[in-house]
């Protein structure tokens, strides 16, 4: 990967494939950069977090089975790929200092336990495009 070349600007209105490769190479942040800063804690929370990532693409695909191609529900899998997703949850919990039962709290509060709540009088579809949880 060739090193980028910091503060060029690019020009938005002569758009071209080879401009498009130079804001990329001059907006990502170099690969030995990131690896230079690697900790053990992150090589973790990354390997769980893409795992995490994929264990949701297979139960989503379980799924979309069932709904776009009309296969018979496989339930004993999906219970596989959710204990998956909750290992991988758990593995980042414990990296963060995090239990399951303060972000079950949390997600509660979000959702309706709280005067902000963003479904405090019941889900609506208004309420689900208002977010009042994000508008503090």
């Amino acid at each position: 990967m060739n090193k980028p070349t910091k503060n060029v600007r690019i020009d938005t209105d002569n758009y071209n494939e080879d401009r498009w490769a130079t804001m990329v190479a001059n907006l990502a942040k170099p690969g030995t950069e990131i690896l230079k800063e690697l900790t053990p804690k992150d090589c973790h929370l990354w390997h769980f977090a893409s795992a995490l990532n994929a264990e949701a693409g297979e139960l989503f695909d379980a799924i979309k089975k069932v709904v776009i191609y009309r296969k018979k529900f496989d339930r004993d899998n999906a219970i596989e790929e959710l204990g998956d997703c909750e290992f991988f949850l758990e593995g980042i919990r414990k990296a963060i200092g995090v239990t399951r039962n303060q972000t079950l709290k949390a997600n509660y509060h979000k959702l309706v336990g709280a005067e902000n709540a963003r479904y405090k009088d019941g889900y609506t579809d208004e309420a689900a495009q208002q977010r009042a949880d994000k508008n503090e």
